[in-house]
């Protein structure tokens, strides 16, 4: 079964804690901090791999994790980074933020691999928090959490020129007659379940890429059908060849077809509805004309057929007319540029504020508020709060820290008591 839909749970790995210790060695009775830093988390990474053409990997597994960083060890042992998770998509994949929309990369062009969540840093050892005034810091930071998402993956195909028409209008046949594609074909409709994707050699090193879509049915745009599960994968290709069947084989109308169709792309898009067409007339060769009826290859080019939308009359059986539209394909597809539509990144991934704090605020009791950090016990340990100036430098660290702000925020009043690390303040605004 193709899959061009998936939805899955990603999470970057922690970050290994920074590790608490100090020298214990003969002949050294009282050595120095050498607690080691934690290790990086693994990254979430998802990479292009060429051999895929469809997400049904993802129907049996949802959840990916990274690994976690080690926490560091003694001796000034780091810690070991966690082994990074690289996520197999098919090129034309569009991943994207599941709560809002947006778009967080596009397996596409340059974008061949791409590191979606990272992991969180390792925290940082106590052998870092040593001072001339701090010998004994006994401290360490933890390891920043890893990041977590529930992701959409939306696979779009990447081709110049994509087949549209309804059901058994003959694409299938078409792509195999003038490209590598092999698709499977048979007389009844929705046949053909997935894009297929051929490439068309027109010597010389030169070709493009085709693409056969399931057939669409009327109604396909407000999801009727299979064919508004497919509609997506026009929307990268550079020209669309409309398929109708012009011997009206299946006793459909197909200038009635043609106007269907346009209306679901209009519906589906009104971008992909701009993009430029070829009207290609099939089963020619299956037609049969009545001596006093209108020739209805005539009957469709008067009534649809402009200088930018041309009418190729082909037989996808015998290869009559194939030739001509492969020629004026090849040409149109040279005056258009190179490059392939790709997405831009939408999604920021938002850091939860309160996740890297360098300090905590508690309050376990009225009038007394508890302020601990490992940067606030670094600074005490090399700030002369008996100076003037060590003093006001103190004021100034916790205004810009937003200490004080946060205080406020929790309801400090003047004379009630702050406490930091052994040294005891009276607040007052």
């Amino acid at each position: 079964m193709f899959a061009d839909q998936a939805r899955i749970y990603i999470k970057s790995g922690k970050g290994g804690d920074g590790h608490v210790s100090f020298r214990r060695e003969k002949f050294v009775a009282n050595g120095g901090p050498d607690g080691g830093d934690g290790g990086r988390g693994g990254d979430i990474i998802f990479m292009i791999d060429k051999g895929l053409n469809t997400l049904g990997d993802f129907r049996h597994q949802r959840k990916y994790a990274a690994s976690d960083g080690e926490p560091g060890g003694k001796r000034r042992m780091h810690g070991k980074d966690g082994q990074d998770l690289v996520i197999k998509v098919p090129e034309g994949t569009i991943i994207r933020d599941e709560e809002s929309g947006k778009v967080i990369a596009d397996m596409s062009g340059e974008n061949e691999r791409v590191i979606v969540l990272s992991g969180g840093k390792g925290g940082i050892g106590n052998m870092h928090y040593a001072t001339s005034t701090m010998q004994i810091p006994k401290y360490a930071k933890p390891g920043q959490p890893g990041r977590e998402l529930w992701v959409s993956l939306e696979l779009k195909v990447i081709a110049d020129v994509g087949l549209i028409g309804f059901p058994s209008v003959g694409k299938s046949t078409l792509i195999s007659a003038v490209s590598n594609a092999r698709p499977k074909i048979a007389a009844y409709h929705f046949t053909t379940l997935n894009p297929v994707l051929g490439v068309v050699d027109m010597g010389d090193g030169e070709g493009f890429v085709m693409a056969d879509i399931p057939g669409i049915i009327e109604g396909a745009s407000e999801g009727l059908g299979l064919g508004h599960e497919f509609l997506r994968h026009v929307e990268r290709c550079k020209l669309l060849l409309h398929v109708v069947d012009a011997a009206s084989t299946e006793g459909r109308d197909p200038l009635e077809d043609i106007q269907i169709l346009n209306r679901e792309l209009v519906n589906y898009s009104e971008e992909l509805a701009k993009k430029p067409q070829i009207i290609v007339l099939n089963k020619c060769d299956a037609i049969v004309k009545e001596e006093d009826g209108e020739d209805p290859v005539e009957r469709i080019r008067k009534a649809v057929e402009t200088e930018d939308t041309p009418v190729f009359t082909i037989s996808a059986v015998t290869h009559e007319g194939t030739k001509e539209l492969l020629g004026y394909i090849a040409g149109r597809l040279k005056e258009m540029p190179r490059e392939i539509t790709v997405y831009e990144p939408e999604f920021v991934y938002e850091i939860d504020a309160n996740g890297d704090l360098p300090y905590t605020v508690e309050h376990p009791e009225e009038n007394l508020y508890v302020v601990e950090g490992p940067r606030i016990e670094k600074m005490l340990g090399y700030t002369n709060l008996d100076s003037e100036k060590g003093f006001q430098f103190f004021q100034t660290f916790l205004k810009n820290t937003g200490i004080l702000k946060e205080l406020e925020a929790q309801g400090i009043q003047d004379g009630d008591t702050v406490k930091m690390y052994g040294h005891q303040f009276d607040y007052y605004k």
